[in-house]
C-alpha cells in the first residue's frame, strides 16, 4: 500500500480530516467531522466548527485542497523551506514542535524514527 507520510509523520490517507472529506454520504460526513472536532479540542486545544472541516488532499498537495489548519501548520511550512521530504530528514530532528505533536501522537514519532534509522543506515548525514 502507498501511504503518503506527512511532514509530521501522519499518514495522510488515515488521517480523520482527510477521510471525512471524502466520505460521500451526507450524513455520514457530518458524523465524521463531529469527530474531528472532538479529537482536535482533545488532542490539540483548538475550537474548530463544521465549516472549518473542508476539503483536505494531504499537507504536502501542491495544486490540491489542504485543510486550513495544515496550511498554517509550523511543521509543514519549516519542512517546505528546508526542501525535505518529512522531518526524518531534517538536522534538528526532533524539534520542540514535534515534540509537542509527540505526547499525543506516538506513531507519528515511531514512523519518523523508522524512517530516520532507514535512511541513516543507507549512509545519509543530517
Amino acid at each position: 500500500m502507498n501511504e503518503t507520510i506527512s511532514y509530521c509523520g501522519l499518514i495522510c490517507k488515515s488521517c480523520t480530516i482527510y477521510l471525512a472529506s471524502r466520505e460521500p454520504d451526507k450524513f455520514k460526513k457530518q458524523e465524521m467531522i463531529s469527530n474531528v472536532i472532538g479529537l482536535c479540542k482533545e488532542h490539540y486545544g483548538i475550537d474548530y466548527n463544521y465549516d472549518d472541516i473542508n476539503d483536505c488532499d494531504g499537507c504536502k498537495s501542491v495544486s490540491g485542497k489542504i485543510f486550513f489548519g495544515c496550511s498554517n501548520c509550523k511543521i509543514r511550512k519549516c519542512a517546505i523551506e528546508k526542501g525535505i521530504d518529512n522531518c526524518a530528514y531534517c538536522s534538528e530532528y526532533a524539534c520542540n514542535d514535534l515534540l509537542e505533536l509527540f505526547k499525543t501522537d506516538s506513531y507519528s514519532k515511531a514512523r519518523l524514527d523508522g524512517i530516520r534509522k532507514n535512511i541513516s543506515e543507507m549512509g545519509h548525514n543530517f
